[in-house]
């Protein structure tokens, strides 16, 4: 499963991250966590908790 976000930095929408990280937020939300491939900033993508339980179950390192 190949998580996407925006690269505010590009200002690109649709970005596949490299090396994504699942963490969850203070209030219990889900977030996940890794680098843009173009210019290595860090992008998060907000996520529910089914689609971060299947990205966990596909691959997706769990950081909490």
């Amino acid at each position: 499963m190949s998580i996407t976000a925006y690269c505010v930095k590009c200002k690109e929408k649709g970005v596949e991250m490299s090396n994504p990280a699942m963490h969850q937020t203070k209030k219990g939300g889900y977030m996940a966590k890794g680098s843009c491939p173009k210019c290595s900033t860090t992008i998060c993508a907000m996520m529910s908790k089914d689609n971060a339980e299947k990205a966990m179950n596909s691959g997706v390192e769990k950081a909490f």
